[in-house]
């Protein structure tokens, strides 16, 4: 089994058929979908799905390119709308520097308070970075030295250094399609280099199909394709990278275990 750690079920291109998608992921073996939110808009129909499919989960967050439209939020919003049982993450949020569609000290104090918030609710941050890997390393930082976070860097594509940076301060890193892309070299020899039990897999669907769906509008299934390139790139078999990619899901979203569900039915 696969997790998709990663899709936008709400937009464009998958928001209209959203249940084709998903048949069509689960026929691949795609076993679980973590639906990201980027707004606050959004947040209601993010967990409306997973609160239809049984196998999909919610986050709830505002992506930095949102931080200027989202002027007053705080810590205490994210934490009410994270009580949900369906939502098992904060985010997606960060900062990205690289089109600056917010003011970057808005970013920093939007991401401030979703750090504020995983840690009230000990839910993990789902984080967005671009060109902003000083700062990101920076909060992060004093972040974990704080004490009660955890996160993942999601469709990474970052330095070698900010890899080594978050791999050091415990969190996961994801790899999207991109690294299929012949021009990936870098983001592949850091691929390789991501210890077993801190990698993640995901589409960030719609977007970024991987190869062999270049220019297609991507969707969860093709993270079976991603999987399938990353274990040939790092020498593992696809069994052993899915096991390791979903048990590695389930220790940071632990909300979502099934364990957890099970106990809480009883």
């Amino acid at each position: 089994m696969l997790i998709d750690s990663h899709c936008h079920l709400v937009y464009e291109g998958l928001a209209g058929r959203q249940r084709e998608v998903l048949a069509s992921a689960r026929a691949r073996g795609i076993g679980g979908f973590l639906n990201i939110s980027t707004r606050q808009s959004e947040w209601n129909d993010v967990i409306a799905v997973a609160e239809r499919e049984p196998d999909v989960w919610a986050s709830v967050g505002v992506h930095p390119h949102e931080a200027d439209a989202h002027p007053d939020l705080g810590a205490a919003v994210l934490v009410e709308a994270s009580a949900h049982p369906r939502v098992v993450a904060i985010g997606e949020c960060g900062l990205d520097y690289h089109y600056d569609k917010s003011d970057r000290g808005a970013q920093r104090e939007r991401f401030a308070a979703h750090i504020d918030a995983a840690r009230q609710t000990g839910l993990p941050l789902i984080i967005h970075t671009r060109d902003a890997e000083d700062d990101t390393a920076k909060m992060l930082t004093e972040a974990v030295e704080k004490g009660g976070i955890a996160a993942v860097l999601h469709c990474f594509t970052g330095s070698a250094d900010l890899a080594r940076t978050a791999l050091d301060l415990g969190l996961f890193i994801s790899i999207s399609g991109i690294v299929t892309f012949k021009n990936a070299r870098d983001l592949q020899e850091i691929a390789k280099s991501i210890p077993v039990d801190r990698l993640l897999v995901e589409t960030d669907s719609p977007f970024l199909a991987p190869v062999p769906h270049r220019g297609q509008t991507c969707e969860p299934a093709f993270v079976a394709d991603t999987a399938a390139f990353l274990a040939e790139l790092r020498g593992e078999t696809i069994e052993d990278l899915s096991s390791a990619t979903t048990a590695n899901f389930f220790r940071l979203f632990a909300k979502a275990c099934p364990e957890r569900r099970r106990g809480a039915a009883a």
